[in-house]
């Protein structure tokens, strides 16, 4: 049950916080700056209003996860530092007598309240709100970028996974035929993952040699499961219990395994709009959406700004008020200004490993120009992908075709496309906003290094959408501290 909110009414004990508490504390600053009073509006219909134990007020329940974020600490030491700490239990306006909460609290307040709330454009909403009414945003272009976060989840190795997959397919075929153990291969013991790819083979050659057995339904599914596993070893695929996180690629030769967070910012380093996806994902297809929900957040947009990945053919269309197209700051790439055939075939580009990516996540592993540059001749740029991952991949209805040798993407390069945009980019307003562009990366840094969001916290897109949303509202909160004064 929950109570109607009200202020609460300090103890005789409370004016120890105007001896211990610093006006310029920050948590003081932010309890002055904000009304929380609109997380009970958004979260009255999550609790009964007249049956049951009187809940923890849900704005106090809010504060422990944002002192959780600000300083980067699990619940439970959010929880034993509110003990003794007098700013956490000014900024909780609690009594100085008073006892804190149980740390499990807080988890049945994520699962129960938060949950189907869409926090992170809630709390960025009511932050550029308040930017706008203090007069803090008065530039009309936005930064995007993308920061890439860890999965909370440790991957399993690659050897690991094979080792699994072959263990759960023995044991299928013993459940069949126990007389089978004797025919098995002898197991590789070593942490070779050469020799362990090379054991699976065997298995795999020896199972589908019985053509009874390996046609058993129990038999089977495992069996292409281990054929799947052994192709997409040399990625060095993943799996974990984070089952909506993806790997993704930062360079050619380096990847991650996590989520991206694409984020749009004025000038004035306040972040307008955030979108969560997994980790694969491309950069420049979320611009229209930024766009979008800064726009919704009361953002006047003339122009973005942002790196190569951001200048496809769709995004240049983009328009602003009246129907005007709105500037692009980023440099154009013909990869990208290109970039797709056909909506159901979209490959994504990604600008760090500059290769494109298929809709199944794997990275082109080469690429090659064919034509001569030559006025009205048209080059091609072919992005070439493992024809070996192709075979089995899930995805490759209408994408591979059976028996071919190779799997390739091909980019048209139109020597006479874009003049506008190629024009832009040597104008002074475009080389005197490109300069802007650092910001975000000092943002993303910030988030990451300060406030944790380099890794999640909680497994799934919904728990990296609560920690982004809380993440976000404090750096914004920080920063209208800061340039409000």
């Amino acid at each position: 049950m929950l109570l109607q909110q009200q202020k609460i009414q300090f103890s005789e004990f409370s004016r120890l916080y105007d001896l211990i508490v610093p006006k310029e504390n920050l948590l003081r600053k932010i309890n002055e700056l904000i009304d929380f009073s609109f997380i009970y509006k958004e979260l009255l219909d999550k609790y009964c209003q007249d049956n049951g134990r009187v809940a923890e007020s849900p704005v106090r329940m809010f504060k422990y996860l944002l002192l959780k974020t600000i300083f980067t600490v699990s619940d439970v030491d959010v929880v034993e530092r509110s003990r003794y700490d007098m700013s956490f239990k000014y900024f909780l306006e609690m009594y100085p007598e008073e006892d804190v909460i149980n740390p499990s609290s807080l988890t049945k307040f994520r699962k129960l309240r938060l949950k189907d709330m869409d926090l992170l454009n809630l709390l960025i909403g009511k932050t550029v709100s308040l930017a706008l009414e203090k007069g803090i945003i008065k530039s009309k272009s936005i930064i995007v970028d993308a920061t890439h976060s860890l999965s909370r989840s440790n991957p399993y190795s690659a050897l690991e996974v094979l080792r699994q997959r072959s263990k759960l397919l023995r044991k299928a075929v013993y459940l069949m035929d126990d007389d089978f153990r004797s025919q098995m291969p002898e197991k590789n013991d070593s942490n070779d993952i050469l020799k362990e790819i090379e054991y699976c083979r065997e298995l795999q050659k020896l199972i589908e040699s019985d053509q009874t057995l390996s046609e058993i339904p129990a038999v089977k599914e495992k069996l292409n499961l281990l054929k799947e596993t052994v192709e997409d070893t040399q990625e060095n695929y993943t799996l974990s219990r984070d089952i909506d996180a993806r790997v993704g690629h930062k360079t050619a030769d380096s990847s991650f395994f996590g989520y991206k967070t694409h984020l749009a910012m004025t000038e004035e380093r306040i972040i307008t709009a955030a979108v969560v996806t997994s980790g694969e994902k491309g950069d420049g297809p979320e611009l229209p959406n930024l766009l979008k929900m800064s726009q919704e957040n009361g953002i006047a947009v003339e122009t973005i700004i942002g790196d190569s990945a951001y200048s496809g053919k769709e995004n240049l269309r983009l328009k602003g008020e009246n129907d005007k197209n709105i500037k692009i700051v980023a440099k154009l790439n013909p990869s990208i200004t290109q970039g797709f055939r056909k909506e159901e075939d979209r490959f994504d580009y990604n600008k760090d490993a500059d290769m494109f990516v298929c809709p199944a996540g794997h990275l082109a592993i080469r690429k090659a120009r064919q034509g001569k540059k030559e006025d009205g001749i048209n080059q091609v740029d072919t992005y070439y992908f493992d024809v070996e991952k192709c075979k089995v991949c899930p995805l490759r209805e209408n994408c591979y075709r059976p028996g071919a040798k190779t799997k390739s993407y091909s980019v048209s390069i139109k020597s006479d496309l874009h003049k506008e945009q190629m024009i832009f980019q040597e104008t002074e307003y475009y080389k005197d906003q490109a300069r802007h562009r650092y910001k975000i990366e000092a943002k993303n840094s910030e988030l990451k290094n300060v406030h944790g969001y380099g890794r999640a916290i909680a497994y799934g897109i919904d728990g990296m959408e609560m920690q982004g949303a809380l993440a976000i509202f404090t750096v914004n909160l920080k920063r209208i501290i800061k340039l409000a004064i």
